[in-house]
């Protein structure tokens, strides 16, 4: 059945209200065309919950937009969304993936993340490239995709907006990867389901590295916004040598601030008995709240940014493949993925806004029958990187 509008209904009685499902939900494809976002595809999903999205498909189908009744969730940037004949990808020292960051998701990959890095490459056996250089958070976030298909799906009375596409990273002499990306939501929904595939098409055997950069803005946050997470132990924080020096702890948010460095922490997260990881930022004074669910299995580490610079403030949230040790540290510790031909890894992923107190309530108990994380805002890191197990 479909929940509209504060009633259950059958495809039918939906049909019977209208002549066409958009006048409540949809998805449908348009094209950007002014200043630096012209030209770029971009879907705009609307559920009839109040949830309305947008993806964009010239940058890697990642979320840009993300609000819920009026109130804006995902974050926006200086950068803005800009199209990706404008990046350069080598500029600023690999620092040059700033200038396309933003919006509400990120993908970071698809065979490095995290910062800058000069990598070897006998894999590709080529005498040119002995190594790979690496700029911030890898190349995938820029590329656009193949469009395969989006729309709406009726089974029964249950009606599903989706979308799909594929991204191909790919080089002569390097790696020849694949993102294929399906994003749905049920009608009635405020639960975005993300099913991403990392294809290696090619022949050498290639690294992986995955992550992504969800990052959450005003109003859901603000001062006095709790981050809510399973956490186990915190692991690390960029800042601990001035650990206090900002006046920001892990827990609760401040105001925008001046001259804010960036504070990047690792927490080590449990899991529910599905394997599930359930993290939140949660504004109590609006009744709004955003949730991030990953798999452990996928995704066995998880990194939360904090800028609370004024005119950039933005909150992340970001379920990564590997430690903040980054891709010398994933090597050195042999946890560095590598796919074979045809070999693949899958991400299933789900984003959901929490409309009301009661379920932010709910999303509360759900975190804390996991883990109770740590009351003061000012753990101490352990340093204790868990290994990540077996990534051949």
């Amino acid at each position: 059945m479909v929940k509209l509008y504060g009633k259950t209904l059958s495809r039918a009685e939906t049909e019977a209200h209208s002549g066409a499902l958009g006048h409540a939900a949809g998805v449908r494809l348009m094209t950007l065309g002014d200043g630096l976002e012209r030209g770029i595809r971009m879907l705009e999903f609307r559920t009839g919950s109040g949830l309305r999205f947008t993806v964009l498909v010239d940058r890697a189908m990642d979320i840009a937009d993300c609000e819920h009744n009026g109130r804006a969730i995902g974050w926006h940037s200086p950068a803005g969304f800009r199209h990706p004949g404008l990046h350069d990808y080598e500029g600023e020292g690999g620092l040059g993936w700033m200038r396309s960051f933003s919006g509400l998701m990120i993908t970071c990959g698809l065979d490095h993340i995290l910062f800058m890095h000069q990598a070897e490459t006998p894999e590709y056996v080529y005498g040119p490239r002995q190594s790979a250089s690496h700029s911030l958070h890898g190349r995938v976030g820029t590329i656009p995709a193949r469009l395969t298909g989006y729309g709406e799906r009726w089974e029964g009375d249950q009606c599903t907006l989706w979308a799909e596409g594929v991204v191909t990273q790919g080089t002569v002499f390097g790696e020849h990867l694949e993102l294929h990306r399906r994003i749905e939501v049920a009608v009635g929904s405020d639960d975005i389901r993300l099913s991403d595939r990392v294809v290696n098409r090619g022949f050498y055997d290639t690294p992986h590295m995955y992550c992504y950069h969800i990052n959450v803005g005003h109003p859901l946050l603000e001062e006095g916004a709790r981050y809510l997470a399973p956490i186990r132990d915190v692991v690390w924080a960029a800042h601990e040598a001035d650990y206090q020096k900002q006046g920001v702890g892990y827990r609760t948010l401040h105001a925008p601030q001046m001259g804010f460095h960036e504070q990047v922490w690792q927490h080590e997260m449990g899991a529910d008995d599905n394997g599930q990881v359930p993290v939140a930022l949660v504004n109590d004074r609006l009744g709004l709240g955003f949730m991030v669910t990953t798999r452990k299995d996928q995704f066995p580490c998880m990194y939360e940014w904090q800028n609370l610079q004024a005119g950039q403030y933005a909150l992340g949230i970001e379920p990564s493949t590997n430690h903040v040790l980054g891709n010398g540290g994933a090597r050195d510790r042999g946890e560095l993925i590598r796919l074979s031909h045809g070999e693949e890894r899958r991400y299933d992923s789900t984003l959901t806004v929490l409309p009301d107190a009661a379920a932010i309530a709910d999303a509360e108990a759900r975190i804390t029958a996991i883990a109770q994380q740590p009351e003061e805002d000012y753990p101490k890191p352990s340093g204790t990187f868990l290994p990540i197990g077996d990534r051949s």
